[in-house]
């Protein structure tokens, strides 16, 4: 799933010169290249062509910074995340984004001691690359791989930079909670203090909800340099496609179905044990299929149930990017999914891919949690708790039987929902205004934090109509 390019190259170059991002920039001298603005920096093992979600949201930061007249460089692996016999260019430009691929920088997720092995080479030859890289000014680093951020620590505090965290999952915790190890393992005390290391030397640190901001706070006291807002949907891939157009339904004989359906990875923070279930026990019905579309560890299960021979499910691979108005549009419904011990530690991205295309959200999860408040908020769904067969089996009967201008309407509140508050133009600018401040330029009076909510207002339910809305 790569995004689509504007410029695509192969040979190395030097720093962009700054160039302005459109007619009204023009009055500010910066912004025209009368004042050369550092360079900026990106550590992360993934980073796109890869469809996994955390490059392709530092992608669309560079490609902010570069629009804002920064020269970006990416030091990223050379290998496929999930896939790592797919290889990629060692050096590439796109979008005036310099890309460096390491060797050697992931071998895949088929077991634990593995991909610890891939992460470790990976941080050990970015942290040799980015220490004699030249022109850095400062450095934004994420979560992937969970230590990326002590490689940051490092080079930010021996080349003196700023230092910006998007902490877009929280570990050791994740680990924990997965059981994946004890809570009293010197390598949680370890990863512990380095965490709290880079909370407190980062000029910024930016997070993805309030559940997530209230256990980084426990960390450590980051004062007002903590930013909140969620990461984006990329709208700009995502118009809606109606079903009896639209040629993925076609491709895959959709054609009076009813379609669940969970698209990104299966992760074991995101359990789908309970929809499978239901989905055994609606077999039965000819107008229904549950669609699994992506990758990762917990996508076995839908390869065994298929085995075992479930005729309602449909297992397909990641979609590319300029596919995904057509997959996600597929759907009747949205599956979400959050572990009962994820609030705060992970953010289900897929939510927005959802509300973008303007369909409803079915959460399995827990309350209180994000998505269950946007549920709440906006009225776009249902939630039901994880092992509720029960209630999952009830809840995709309810949406199925449900008026059409009353399932649409949910759809409509969530597509309004992106455009209003939640747009890639929104929340990329307010990333790099947090950039911005951090690197010394452009600097807000503020932070932007997470605004207080708005009393939600009243939407019709499933049984009653649907107000007529001003035009």
């Amino acid at each position: 799933m790569s995004l689509p390019t504007s410029s695509r190259q192969t040979r190395k170059r030097p720093w962009r010169k700054p160039r302005h991002r459109d007619a009204a920039d023009k009055t500010d001298g910066r912004r025209f290249g009368l004042v050369r603005r550092p360079g900026l920096l990106i550590l992360s093992q993934v980073y796109v062509p890869d469809p996994a979600s955390v490059g392709q949201h530092l992608h669309d930061a560079a490609v902010e910074m570069v629009q804002r007249g920064y020269s970006v460089r990416v030091i990223t692996s050379a290998r496929g995340y999930d896939a790592p016999e797919i290889r990629y260019p060692r050096l590439e430009m796109r979008d005036g984004v310099e890309i460096v691929r390491l060797p050697l920088g992931s071998f895949g997720k088929r077991s634990i001691p593995v991909r610890i092995v891939g992460q470790l080479l990976f941080l050990l030859q970015a942290i040799v690359r980015a220490l004699l890289a030249r022109d850095v000014g400062g450095i934004l680093v994420s979560t992937s791989p969970p230590m990326c951020s002590a490689a940051a620590l490092l080079v930010a505090m021996l080349r003196r930079v700023p230092m910006v965290y998007w902490v877009m999952d929280i570990n050791p915790d994740q680990a924990v909670s997965l059981g994946a190890v004890g809570p009293r393992s010197p390598l949680v005390w370890l990863f512990e203090r380095f965490n709290r290391l880079a909370l407190g030397r980062a000029n910024a640190v930016v997070t993805l909800d309030r559940f997530m901001a209230e256990r980084l706070r426990k960390k450590r006291d980051m004062g007002d340099k903590l930013a909140v807002f969620p990461p984006w949907p990329h709208d700009d891939h995502l118009d809606t496609v109606r079903h009896d157009v639209n040629p993925f339904r076609k491709e895959h004989r959709l054609k009076g179905k009813f379609v669940v359906m969970y698209s990104g990875n299966h992760s074991p923070a995101n359990p789908i044990t309970t929809v499978l279930r239901a989905a055994e026990r609606l077999q039965d019905r000819d107008d229904l299929v549950f669609a699994f579309i992506g990758g990762g560890g917990c996508k076995q299960q839908v390869r065994e149930a298929v085995a075992a021979g479930a005729t309602n499910i449909l297992d397909l691979p990641y979609q590319p990017i300029e596919r995904l108005r057509f997959s996600l549009s597929a759907a009747d419904v949205h599956l979400v999914s959050l572990g009962e011990r994820g609030v705060g530690i992970v953010h289900p991205c897929k939510v927005y891919g959802a509300m973008s295309v303007g369909r409803p959200v079915l959460f399995l999860g827990p309350r209180p949690s994000h998505v269950a408040e946007l549920i709440d908020d906006y009225q776009i769904g249902r939630q039901v708790a994880h092992g509720d067969v029960d209630g999952m089996v009830a809840a995709i009967e309810e949406l199925v039987a449900m008026p059409t201008p009353l399932r649409d309407a949910m759809g409509a509140r969530a597509k309004r929902a992106v455009r209003a508050e939640l747009s890639k133009t929104a929340l990329c600018r307010r990333l790099g205004d947090v950039v911005e401040a951090a690197l010394g330029t452009d600097v807000p009076a503020t932070l932007p934090i997470e605004p207080a909510a708005a009393p939600a207002p009243h939407f019709p339910t499933a049984h009653e109509s649907p107000r007529r809305e001003a035009a």
